[in-house]
């Protein structure tokens, strides 16, 4: 299994991560016997991580309850937003909130 290079487009997040000396010298020591870097060895572990996990059984279900929750959070954060400045679509139609009053005068905005 390995990834293709990140490039500037693709984005590309860095990981500082501590290890106890005996794991960073084993790591180090594979990763050597394999003929690779530490960073792509480091991505390989991540890469072995995440497909273990989304194998597990339960492993949908979990995601899909975090979705869920997303789209709660979203909706609440929607309903605010609404309570201030109106519908989305009125918002987004005049690219400004309607109503309310003006930030500089404090005058009624129409």
């Amino acid at each position: 299994m390995t990834s293709p290079k990140p490039d500037a487009k693709s984005g590309v997040k860095t990981l500082g991560i501590r290890l106890p000396d005996a794991l960073h010298a084993q790591f180090a020591l594979v990763a050597q016997l394999d003929g690779i870097s530490l960073g792509d060895a480091a991505i390989r572990a991540v890469e072995l991580y995440v497909t273990a996990k989304t194998q597990e059984s339960d492993f949908a279900a979990r995601a899909a309850a975090a979705l869920d929750e997303i789209e709660r959070e979203a909706a609440a954060r929607r309903g605010a937003i609404e309570s201030l400045f109106g519908p989305a679509d009125q918002l987004a139609s005049t690219g400004k909130p309607t109503g309310g009053r003006s930030r500089k005068t404090g005058a009624e905005e129409q």
